[in-house]
Parts: structure tokens; sequence; C-alpha cells
């Protein structure tokens, strides 16, 4: 009888411990994590963080030696426009000097972008937000599709002149004049088109897309990496997506 009593009463033990544990599983107590609570103000701080951590490390990426020449993502080629220059100039025996010029243009883009952090900062300071969830909700990217859509056009302005100033340093036309010359006699003889592309405002705006291209890549590692974000905004908004 005892034996009985015992099996019994394990039982109804063990039957309990189930209910409760079912119990717990279906109706969650308030010890689970509780949803964090977000004002937009906050939201919109968290997004414009994110982006200044992301053209910082985009300038570290890209303003040392090789930052563009070497990254086949942002690397400059030979402006498009001026591509059939390409094509003559090594047909004159030029590859040399079209392989140096290529190299040259990076080399510009990669000067150019030491400078372009103050720049791209004061335009994500200035960057009117007024849904901030919107875009925080909006996927990979949506915060720098936002400050490209919103500072394009000023940061082209701003950024020119830096621009300028490195094709000056890297002496980029030392290295254009040859084969455009060249080109152009060629064109003189033939009765062709001459050209002779902006080669500041094809580097401009290369040099601009390419880092939009390095902060939309950092402000994606925030979104999923927890490590990546280094301050308790990026913590508190970007975690509330999980």
């Amino acid at each position: 009888m005892k034996l009985l009593a015992s099996l019994f009463l394990i039982s109804l033990f063990s039957c309990s411990i189930i209910e409760n544990a079912s119990t717990t599983i279906l109706n969650p107590t308030n010890n689970s994590p509780s949803k964090i609570d977000l004002t937009n103000e906050e939201v919109i701080s968290g997004l414009k963080e994110a982006l200044n951590v992301g053209i910082k490390n985009a300038v570290n990426l890209s303003s040392v030696t090789d930052g563009f020449l070497k990254n086949d993502v942002i690397r400059l080629p030979f402006p498009p426009d001026a591509i059939k220059v390409r094509e003559k100039a090594i047909n004159f025996g030029l590859s040399k000097q079209v392989a140096t010029f290529e190299e040259t243009l990076n080399r510009a883009a990669e000067e150019a972008t030491k400078k372009a952090l103050p720049i791209f900062i004061d335009a994500i300071k200035n960057m009117s937000v007024s849904d901030g969830f919107s875009i925080l909700k909006g996927g990979d990217g949506a915060a720098t599709k936002f400050l490209k859509s919103q500072t394009s056009n000023q940061l082209v302005i701003a950024f020119a002149p830096v621009v300028k100033e490195a094709t000056t340093k890297v002496q980029l036309t030392a290295y254009w004049n040859p084969i455009i010359t060249r080109y152009n006699s060629a064109m003189t003889l033939s009765g062709g088109q001459k050209l002779d592309p902006d080669l500041d405002a094809y580097i401009t705006q290369k040099a601009i897309d390419g880092l939009f291209y390095l902060v939309e890549t950092e402000e994606n590692k925030i979104r999923k990496d927890p490590l990546a974000r280094v301050s308790d905004i990026l913590v508190k908004v970007f975690g509330s997506l999980f």
C-alpha cells in the first residue's frame, strides 16, 4: 500500500510540473524580456549615429593607399564616356599609360576621401527625418539610401573642390594629357569626334558612390551584428528590431 501511495504522489507531482511548464510557455510571465519603447526622436538619433559610424569606417577603409584601387566594388574604371579613347590608346601602344592613368584616377579618389568625413557628417547632421521608424524598419541600407536621396546634390557641390585639389596633388592630367592628345590628333585626321571628359566631375561622383556603398555595408553590420553597435543609442534602437 505504501508503495502504491508513493507512486501516486510521484505521478501527481510530475503532472504538476508538466502543467506549470505548459503554463509558462503559453503565458509568459513578467520576467520575459519586454518590448523596447522608443520615441521617434530616439530612432532618428540612432539612425544618424549609425550613419556617422558608417562614414567614419568608410573613410578609414577608402582613404588609404589601394582603398579604391584594390576594392573591385568601388574601383574607378576608365571613364565610360571615353571608352573609345582607351581602346584607341591601347591600339597606339599606350597600354602602360592607360594602366597608369587608371591607377591615378583611384589615387585621386583615395586622396579626396581623406577630407570627406566632415562633409558627410555635416550632411548627416542636417538631414531632415520626419519618420524614423519607417527607415529603421525599411531593411538593409534604408538609412544610407535615405541619406543619399536627401544629400547627394549638396555632397557633389561640397566634394568637388576637394577632388580638384586631389587630382592636382596626384598630377592626374600629366597621365591623361598624352592619351587624350594622341586620340584627338587621330580624330582630327579621321574626322571623328574629339573627346575630353570632365575628369574631376567623374571622380567626384564615383568617389561619393563608393563611400555610399561602404556606408551601407557598415549600416547593415549594425543592423545584424550586436557587436557593431558601439554606443548605447545604437544598442537600444537597432536592438529593438529583434
